[in-house]
């Protein structure tokens, strides 16, 4: 029965970590999102090659394969880390209701892609908790469920910014599924960082330069400090354990099981900030909870081969 569960279980895990991110990237708005991505999946390629490379070597990708691996890493990788970041910036980092609200709609992207690419089933049942789930996690992540669209300058290019980021990420989950029905886990990682450092080095000398300077905006010791952060917890870690659990899970499910992320950064805005939630707040994250249990358990409903 347990292992019914594993996949589910390594997606809650990585969603988990996800939400400790924005804690420790506030330490980074000063450097322009680009180097940001850059030098976070620099370093990330750094700590991961040792232990993979003997898994890399054995491993012979298809053109297909190949083209996976690009588009991944330019979609979700680059742009959606990059689209997200720019549009937190575009409101600068304080009122960012619109651009999660936008963030909600990731699960659609996901499933569509999903029944598209890999002819994925859905019953009532998954659509009934699904829908249930998107609720909770709306009224979770806005207090009273209200929305200040009122934020000043910026936030239009800001949502265009922030749905683009939900479509990297969503339509991004399914491919890796594809991806992930022929390579192992560990060789996807390793490439998926690779080629988004290369797609990412001429973006860095053409945008990742100081405001007030001509010369490229270099972190220091304190900032790479907060990158290796980034890579050994939310980061490089976290994307492995991640595409561990997406290789047993159908893509449906595991979009959904990611919406832990904004129940949990609730939980460490309350803990660290300590932000009071409403009575709404709480009643939605125990609905998201349960919503998210009965997803989890539909997994064993469903068999490896009939997601591949």
């Amino acid at each position: 029965m347990l292992k019914d569960y594993t996949g589910p279980i390594f997606i809650l895990i990585a969603a988990t970590l996800w939400a400790f991110d924005g804690l420790i990237r506030q330490h980074l708005y000063s450097l322009p999102p680009i180097t940001i991505i850059f030098f976070e999946h620099l370093i990330g390629l750094i700590i991961l090659s040792p232990f993979v490379f003997k898994y890399v070597f054995k491993t012979k990708l298809s053109s297909r394969e190949w083209w996976l691996v690009v588009l991944i890493a330019i979609l979700s990788g680059l742009f959606g880390t990059l689209w997200f970041t720019t549009a937190l910036g575009k409101v600068h980092f304080i009122s960012i209701s619109v651009v999660f609200l936008l963030q909600k709609l990731q699960p659609i992207f996901a499933i569509t892609t999903a029944r598209i690419f890999l002819k994925e089933k859905l019953d009532q049942r998954y659509i009934k908790w699904a829908v249930l789930a998107l609720v909770a996690a709306y009224f979770v992540t806005f207090k009273n469920g209200y929305v200040n669209f009122a934020t000043g300058e910026g936030t239009i290019i800001a949502a265009l910014y922030a749905l683009g980021a939900a479509f990297a990420w969503g339509s991004s989950t399914t491919f890796s599924k594809m991806l992930l029905g022929k390579v192992d886990f560990k060789v996807s990682t390793f490439y998926r960082f690779l080629i988004t450092l290369v797609v990412a080095l001429p973006l860095l000398f053409l945008f990742g330069h100081n405001a007030e300077v001509a010369s490229l905006a270099i972190p220091n010791i304190s900032q790479f400090g907060f990158l290796a952060l980034i890579a050994v917890s939310t980061g490089m870690v976290a994307l492995l354990i991640y595409y561990k659990g997406l290789a047993k899970t159908p893509v449906h499910i595991s979009t959904i099981l990611e919406l832990t992320f904004p129940f949990v950064a609730i939980l460490l805005d309350f803990i660290v900030n300590h932000t009071i939630l409403s009575v709404t707040q709480w009643i939605a994250a125990i609905v998201l909870v349960f919503s998210i249990y009965q997803i989890a358990r539909l997994r064993e409903n469903f068999s490896n081969g009939s997601t591949q």
